[in-house]
């Protein structure tokens, strides 16, 4: 989100960046962090920091493609790590049934403690299997939805896909989550 304080737009500041480039550095600023964060949750520490770079190397060469349908450029910076994080789905995979077989979340073996806190997958296993269990797209859906806090349109934008699209992969997640999360319950 743009930094209220700030009188200059992400959109403004991509437009400035194809003059200026290093007025792009601002919109790094303002949003690699929470990028890092939602790129920890789903592949680790390790691997975030290149999803980071590789989302604002790829967002830097296209910014004159920016389609200015709003002002805040988060959907489409999250569409982007969307993009380089389903690059690396087995690798994500492979961190779902890490933490399901060891019950411990990855990040936390290296003894650091995940920045997100309820955001992350030291919430249980059960759900981290269910997260494996969906298929990309509609992972991709939920988690943007839950954990990034981007609204139905927002995602649209990110992924590209119509809202209707957006809905229907999110009532699915959902549904597949909450079998699987009461499947638990009783055993």
């Amino acid at each position: 989100m743009a930094d209220p304080g700030n009188a200059e737009d992400d959109i403004d500041l991509i437009r400035r960046s194809l003059r200026e480039p290093e007025a792009f550095a601002v919109l790094f600023d303002r949003h690699a962090l929470a990028l890092h964060r939602y790129a920890v949750a789903r592949l680790g520490r390790d691997a975030a920091e290149d999803v980071v770079s590789e989302t604002f190397l790829a967002a830097f060469e296209h910014r004159g493609r920016y389609v200015p349908y709003q002002a805040d450029a988060r959907p489409w910076l999250y569409g982007i790590a969307s993009n380089v994080i389903g690059k690396r789905v087995r690798q994500e995979l492979a961190r779902y049934r890490a933490y399901v077989r060891g019950g411990v979340d990855p990040i936390e073996i290296g003894g650091g403690l995940v920045e997100h806190g309820v955001g992350t997958l030291a919430v249980n296993r059960p759900l981290v299997a269910a997260l494996a269990g969906l298929r990309a797209v509609e992972r991709d859906v939920l988690l943007l939805v839950a954990w990034v806090g981007l609204t139905y349109e927002e995602v649209s934008a990110a992924l590209d896909i119509p809202v209707g699209t957006v809905r229907s992969r999110l009532n699915r997640a959902r549904k597949q989550v909450r079998r699987a999360l009461e499947g638990t319950e009783h055993g």
